[in-house]
């Protein structure tokens, strides 16, 4: 049995999405019942060198949206990467949440595209099958950093588990 790229991302780009959307909420409502600063959250790191869970975020919803878009062969969609709120934040799932549900299995499945090639014309150019380029680089990206949310938040008191983060499926 064989899984179309399709299948094998977008649904899980959206599930993972509405998820995180979710725990951003506990999170931003844990802030409000503790009475404090949701910037707090919002900047908070597990280690000083760390991208702070705004940018984990971000990252996650640009690699949501760059992913289908590669393997389709279209224009990445560019986000300007100035969210400082949970409502800014909720915005920025939503928007890559239409963005994605646009994409069709036809695009991605029958799309021509062969070959991703990141960072082009750079000493760290790498080129990659897009099957490759899917499941090795791009979903555990994307997971790298729903997760890094996810545990930004737990480990500031945010009271959620396992099934907060799968979501629902």
């Amino acid at each position: 049995m064989s899984i179309s790229l399709y299948s094998a991302t977008v649904p899980v780009f959206k599930q993972m999405l509405l998820a995180l959307s979710d725990v951003l909420k506990k999170g931003e409502d844990h802030a409000q019942s503790r009475k404090f600063d949701p910037a707090v959250l919002l900047q908070s790191r597990l280690f000083p060198d760390m991208l702070p869970l705004v940018r984990q975020v971000q990252i996650a919803c640009d690699f949501a949206k760059s992913v289908p878009a590669r393997i389709a062969g279209v224009e990445v969609a560019a986000y300007e990467d100035s969210e400082q709120s949970f409502a800014e934040l909720q915005q920025r799932i939503a928007k890559t949440l239409a963005l994605i549900d646009g994409m069709t299995a036809e695009q991605l499945n029958g799309s021509g595209v062969k070959e991703v090639v990141l960072r082009p014309g750079t000493p760290k150019e790498k080129k990659l099958t897009v099957e490759d380029y899917a499941l090795k680089y791009g979903m555990p990206q994307f997971f790298f950093h729903v997760t890094t949310a996810y545990n930004l938040l737990r480990h500031n008191g945010v009271e959620i588990g396992k099934k907060d983060y799968m979501g629902s499926y």
